[in-house]
This record gives structure tokens, C-alpha cells and sequence, in this order.
């Protein structure tokens, strides 16, 4: 499954859309819900690897590649956790990026950042979670997600293919954009494109999703298929810069033990996330 989109300027035109009138009876939260399961939630555990390819506004190519753990401390969709262990080049190679997400609002995520080269471990603070994640277009919240709850929802339009889902930050000093409109397929609820605009309706940085596999998977001993997104682009429309992420080797339902991820393997990860 793929989105394409030939030029700048269309990725920030509203696909065109009939304005919902009631269709079947899945409201804008509902639709949320499932997209943020989908995105984020499948199975127990999950496993991959990544390449990471960063391209600025004058064709300069820099690569990343790292593998990341995530699993699920809960039943409900809500707290997660994240280890991310860098591979490569040589100026990252066994950095480790950890996260304890918790979808209270009234709770800050965990935020670790292991350092190699200073063999130092820093909290990432609250407010770093929209600064660019290894100086990539991601951020650091695009990795392990932004709750739901952190936004006002509301289903603007349909097409034969896609939700159309506007998105209003409940307190708009916390982040660097007004709104954000995403498009969510209806047959695997997967979103597939998240366009972020500021004042003025610009459009300033688009999150895609350019592939979909599906991936076999045991869940309480029966087979199952995740669909799962392993080539995502992120573009920055105001610096003109993109990034590219590959997903491979992706596992689901692993059996990580939740020891995993703290702080004492940040200096020295288990084999687990290293190969």
C-alpha cells in the first residue's frame, strides 16, 4: 500500500473530501482510538531494525541505523516502553534512547539518552520531546507517539479511501503548531499521512507512511497479521530537508521482560537489542 504525492505544495492541499454527514457511526475519537492502536500498540512487544536516511535542502545525504524494542506495560492502549540502540555511524554507535511513556497528561514520559562518547546518561526533559530526534525530521515524540488525549478531534471529511482527522492541541504553548490534519485508511485504520500546519493554515512538516507490510505474527497461540508501516518519510517544508526510515526484521510478540528496559542497560544493552 502506498500514498504518493508528486510535489510539495499538493502534500499540504486537503485531499478532497465529502464533509462528514454521518457516516456509519464511528465518531472522531473512535477513529483516533483505533489509528493510535494501529500505529502504535499491535501485539505484546514488537522488534526491528532501522535505517534512518537524513537529506537536507541541498541533496546532503547522512544515514542512521539503530534497532528499537517497544513494549506494551499495559492492556488499554496507554503506557509503553521504548529502547532504541544505535548501530550506526561511529559518532552514535551504542547511543541508547529509552522512553517510559505514560499517556496521563498530568504525568511526564521518562526520557533517557545514553551518550557513549561521554559514557553519560541524560533525562530528556519534558519540553525536548518536539526537538528533532538524532537530528533527523522526527522528533523525538513521532518515535514513541503523541496521546490522543493531548488533542481535540474532530472528523472534517471522508474519501472512498481515508478519515480525514483534524487535530487541535489542548494547550497550544506545548507544541510549535496550531493544528494538525491526518488521514487514516478505512479498511486498516492505519494512519498514513499527518500533515502539521501553523499559523496562517502553512503547512510545515508531513509525516507519510510509503509502505505497509503485513506481519505474521503467534498471539495467544493462534496466527495473526499485523499491518504494519516499514517506509516512512518525515518532511520539513520550511527548511526543505526529509527523512527517510526503513523497517526491517520487525517481530511481534517476542516475550521481552520489562527489565529490559532500565536504567542499567543503557551502558551495556542485552543481545537482544544489539543484533
Amino acid at each position: 500500500m502506498k500514498v504518493t504525492l508528486t510535489a510539495t505544495a499538493i502534500i499540504c492541499i486537503l485531499l478532497p473530501a465529502i464533509l462528514y454527514a454521518g457516516e456509519g457511526s464511528m465518531t472522531a475519537a473512535e477513529i483516533v482510538r483505533q489509528a493510535n492502536h494501529m500505529a502504535l500498540y499491535q501485539g505484546e512487544d514488537t522488534k526491528g531494525s532501522v535505517k534512518m536516511e537524513i537529506k537536507d535542502s541541498q541533496g546532503r545525504i547522512r544515514r542512521r541505523a539503530f534497532n528499537i524494542l517497544r513494549k506494551n506495560a499495559d492492556t488499554k492502549d496507554r503506557n509503553q516502553l521504548y529502547f532504541t540502540y544505535f548501530l550506526a555511524p561511529a559518532d552514535v554507535r551504542k547511543m541508547v534512547f529509552m522512553v517510559h511513556k505514560h499517556a496521563a497528561l498530568d504525568v511526564d514520559d521518562d526520557r533517557w539518552l545514553y551518550m557513549p562518547s561521554l559514557d553519560l546518561v541524560k533525562r530528556i526533559a519534558a519540553g525536548d520531546k518536539r526537538t528533532s530526534f538524532v537530528g533527523s525530521d522526527f522528533l523525538y515524540e513521532d518515535i514513541s507517539g503523541r496521546s490522543p488525549e493531548e488533542d481535540r478531534h474532530e472528523l472534517t471529511g471522508t474519501t472512498d479511501r481515508f478519515y480525514e482527522i483534524k487535530s487541535v492541541p489542548k494547550n497550544p504553548g506545548s507544541v510549535e503548531f496550531e493544528y494538525s490534519i491526518s488521514y487514516v485508511d478505512k479498511q486498516t485504520f492505519m494512519p498514513m499521512k499527518m500533515a502539521y500546519y501553523k499559523r496562517g493554515n502553512l503547512c510545515a512538516r508531513v509525516i507519510e507512511v510509503m509502505k505497509l507490510e503485513n506481519i505474521e505474527a503467534r498471539e495467544d497461540n493462534r496466527k495473526v497479521v499485523y499491518p504494519t508501516a516499514i517506509l516512512t518519510v518525515a518532511r520539513n517544508l520550511e527548511t526543505g530537508s526529509q527523512t527517510t526510515m526503513a523497517f526491517s526484521g520487525i517481530r511481534y510478540n517476542a516475550g521481552f521482560g520489562a527489565d529490559l528496559f532500565t536504567e542499567r542497560y543503557l551502558r551495556r544493552p542485552p543481545r537482544d537489542v544489539m543484533r
